[in-house]
């Protein structure tokens, strides 16, 4: 089992880099023009999207792409604007291994069942339980100074955000989730986590780890 728990790495992107304005170009334009595949690498070319660390928001524009295409990519995280992707049917990050987790508001793309993901580099996946950063002196922060609740929408500041991981069945693939979420009515409305993985919401830490590894003994 890996153990090691990294601390999240925030402001990740050069927003003002020639790769993120032709990354933000080409979100605009597959918006405009109704595309269902979304491939950014082909786009506007390996290099360019080898600077590419993180989704623009306004990929919540792609409301009729069914493919996701990020394959090979350096992506560190993906925003929770994905959710607004509603009619993506088939999701490619594969080989992309600084990929370590994803939003929950994945869960909220109801036609999604087919991914295609590096499930060794996930926390707390089931063959080697790397460990989940504990949140609670490590927050995770997207761009702005506020972030939706995951289950009602309504608006937060960090301040009053209580994140959890949960680990979900998503398309093929069980997938460590990020959630945020603004109160106790809205933390009970979070699915059951999937068989084998850690039974409850959590910020992870040492802790869960510790768990994680009697889950592996269970297994045995």
């Amino acid at each position: 089992m890996n153990n090691l728990i990294k601390r999240i790495e925030n402001d990740v992107q050069d927003r003002n880099s020639p790769a993120w304005i032709a990354l933000c170009d080409y979100i605009d334009k597959v918006a405009e023009e109704g595309n269902e595949t979304f491939s950014p690498a082909e786009a506007i070319g390996r290099e360019l999207f080898s600077q590419i660390y993180t989704l623009p928001e306004s990929i919540s524009k792609l409301t009729k792409v069914k493919k996701v295409n990020l394959y090979g990519s350096n992506l560190k995280r993906i925003p929770p604007e994905i959710g607004y992707m509603e009619h993506m049917e088939n999701f490619i990050p594969y080989t992309s291994y600084n990929l370590f987790w994803f939003p929950y508001e994945i869960t909220k793309c109801k036609y999604l069942n087919d991914s295609c993901v590096s499930t060794r580099v996930l926390y707390g996946n089931y063959k080697n339980r790397k460990g989940f950063p504990n949140l609670e002196n490590n927050p995770v922060r997207y761009h702005g100074n506020h972030v939706q609740c995951s289950i009602c929408n309504k608006e937060l500041t960090y301040a009053a955000t209580n994140q959890l991981w949960i680990s979900l069945e998503v398309g093929t693939d069980v997938l460590p989730l990020l959630a945020n979420i603004c109160s106790a009515t809205c933390e009970v409305q979070l699915p059951s986590p999937a068989d084998g993985y850690i039974p409850y919401p959590h910020k992870g830490g040492v802790q869960i780890s510790r768990s994680q590894s009697s889950l592996n003994s269970d297994a045995i």
